[in-house]
Parts: structure tokens; C-alpha cells; sequence
């Protein structure tokens, strides 16, 4: 098969991602193989290409918002067959026996696995799942439009559920507004929020404001209320500071990037004083993608994206690093 491959971390200025011809993979007991139709990809994709999360194996082939079909199946599959639909998300393995998992917490599971990261992704023509991690596609969703909500959606859906945003019609503020603030933005006013929107960019402020945002700004000192929750999508921990200061009494900040740059000194008193909270979100349950699915399609979510063929995958990094993709990239792989 033909897979973007990376040897070893670089900057993706350098275009590290080669296309070669490598061995297809074999499903092993209770996996799937799929022909991979589409993949998105994310910021994460960044950290793992630029060496930002430190290589796990080498070579390796990135990607984790996966769209394919099953092309075959390993002993003791139950639940797909060849030529059903399913998605791929970070999350691939866990031990299913900690005290993490048994308390429906298996995202902190000490033994979890990733794809793209510990084991190869989507940035190929085929690829292996357990089926125990394989997701059912909603028919409401083309390929294209299902791809990113397999991260960006999962990890927005559960950042906005450790945002505590009160009901009936809390105020949610979002700091940048890529794949993950697009998908969190409809969910959020689908079930009645208003939604401030702080970007720099001005297509993605335009994107915002086209989506329905409440307030769109650049600013944060010029919101037009506090919020009573906020989400950080931009891995960039100065945004902490005013991000709790524009926080109401008891509001809750969540912090939704697998990396950030490091966090000023926080003011006691200015930031975290009157029982403001500041809550990590770590990867995703199973349950997470389960839910955010059903939810995205009951609305239903409709993503934005910008599609590349697989053998651009640098030139699609290098735009979502430059903030030219508005809404979420995807590598289309087979049609």
C-alpha cells in the first residue's frame, strides 16, 4: 500500500511526510482492516511530525480521524463485516482492568495506546483497528464530513462537557476557532448557549460570525459579558490569564489541546479566587465518541473542510500550522 510515512520527527516546514509503497498490514485476532477513504487531521498530527510529543516508534504513519471501509476482518470479530463503514479515532487501546477503566474513566488508562502515535494511522491506503475501537458511521455524514468529528469532534464534545457550561443559556466562551471550536460552536447553540468567540484569524472570525457565534472578537478585554465557561482550543498557555479573568464567579475553564506552551504565574486573587476552575481534558472515552456522534447527527453537525490528496499531506500540515485551513483538513485517500 501507499502511506505518507514519517522517519523521524521534523519541522513540517521541511516536509518530513514521504510517500512510499510499505507492506500492507494484517489484522490480528479481534481487529479490522480498512481501506482508508479519508483522513483528517489535527494539530495533534503537528506535535507528533515536529517531535513536540516525543516518538513513541519510528517509522511511523500519522493520522487518527480515520474513515474506511472494512476490507477484512481478524478471528473473533463480531460487530463489523466486510464492506461496513467505520471510523478511527486517538484513542486505540486500553487495559480494560485499571481503576481508571472500571470507573468509565479509560482516557487516563496508564496503559492507553494512540493511533498515528503508537501504532500507525490513517495517513495511508489501509489500516488496523480493534474492533473494540471501530465506530459506526452515521449515514447523515459523507466521509469527508464524518473525518474530523472522530478528533476535533470527540475531543470538543468532551472539553464542553468539562466546560460546565450551566444551564438554561450559559455563556461559553472559545479561544481559537479551528476543527474542535466549528463542531463545539453548533453543539453549544443546539442546546440553547450563547457562544463568544476570541480569533485572531479573520477568516476563522468570519467563520464564527457565519456559524452563528453571539460576539466575535480579537480581544478578549472587549467581550461584552463575562462567560460563565470557557474553552482554550489554541495551544497556547498565555490565553490562561485573561481567559480567567474574563471568567463570572464559579466558572470553569477547560484547556482542550494534547500539548500546550507553558502557563504564566497565575494571580491567586485575579485568576482563581471566587472558585474559578481550570479542568484538562485528556484524550477520550470510548462513550465520548459514541455520544458526540449520535449527537452531531441528531442536529445534525455540519463540518467545514478544506480536502488535499493524500501525497500533500506536508503541504496540509503546513497550512493547518499556518492557520490557512478554515474549519478542519482533510487527506482524501480513496473515493
Amino acid at each position: 500500500m501507499k502511506a505518507m510515512l514519517l522517519d523521524q520527527p521534523a519541522p513540517i516546514s521541511e516536509s518530513p511526510l514521504a510517500l512510499r509503497d510499505v507492506p500492507d498490514p494484517e489484522p490480528g485476532e479481534g481487529e479490522l482492516r480498512l481501506r482508508v477513504r479519508c483522513c483528517a487531521i489535527c494539530r495533534t498530527d503537528l506535535h507528533v511530525v515536529e517531535g513536540e510529543l516525543p516518538a513513541q516508534r519510528s517509522p511511523i504513519i500519522a493520522g487518527h480521524q480515520i474513515v474506511g471501509v472494512v476490507d477484512k476482518v481478524g478471528n473473533r470479530c463480531t460487530r463489523f463485516s466486510p464492506g461496513q463503514r467505520v471510523g478511527v479515532a486517538w484513542l486505540r487501546y486500553t487495559c480494560g482492568l485499571c481503576t481508571f477503566c472500571r470507573a468509565g474513566r479509560e482516557n487516563l488508562c496508564e496503559a492507553s495506546q494512540y493511533t498515528g502515535y503508537h501504532a500507525d494511522g490513517g495517513f495511508a491506503e489501509l489500516t488496523v483497528v480493534q474492533e473494540s475501537f471501530a465506530y459506526a458511521i452515521p449515514d447523515v455524514f459523507s466521509d469527508v464530513e464524518a473525518a474530523p468529528l472522530l478528533c476535533a469532534g470527540i475531543i470538543g464534545y468532551r472539553a464542553l462537557a468539562r466546560a460546565n457550561v450551566p444551564d438554561p443559556a450559559g455563556i461559553l466562551a472559545l479561544y481559537g476557532f479551528g476543527a474542535s471550536a466549528h463542531v463545539v460552536l453548533q453543539l453549544a447553540k443546539h442546546r440553547g448557549h450563547s457562544v463568544f468567540v476570541v480569533s485572531r484569524g479573520g477568516t476563522h472570525a468570519k467563520l464564527a460570525r457565519n456559524m452563528g457565534a453571539d460576539w466575535v472578537g480579537s480581544d478578549v478585554s472587549t467581550m461584552p459579558d463575562k462567560a460563565d465557561s470557557a474553552i482554550i482550543f489554541a495551544p497556547v498557555g498565555h490565553l490562561v490569564r485573561p481567559a480567567l479573568a474574563a471568567l463570572r464567579k464559579g466558572g470553569t475553564l477547560a484547556l482542550a489541546g494534547v500539548y500546550m506552551s507553558d502557563v504564566p504565574t497565575l494571580s491567586y486573587e485575579g485568576h482563581l479566587f471566587y472558585e474559578r476552575d481550570v479542568r484538562s481534558v485528556t484524550a477520550n472515552t470510548r462513550e465520548d465518541g459514541r455520544k458526540l456522534l449520535a449527537e452531531a447527527a441528531q442536529i445534525p453537525v455540519r463540518t467545514r473542510t478544506t480536502t488535499y490528496p493524500l501525497a500533500d499531506a506536508n503541504q496540509a500540515l503546513q497550512d493547518l500550522k499556518s492557520d490557512r485551513i478554515n474549519g478542519a483538513g482533510v487527506l482524501v485517500v480513496a473515493e
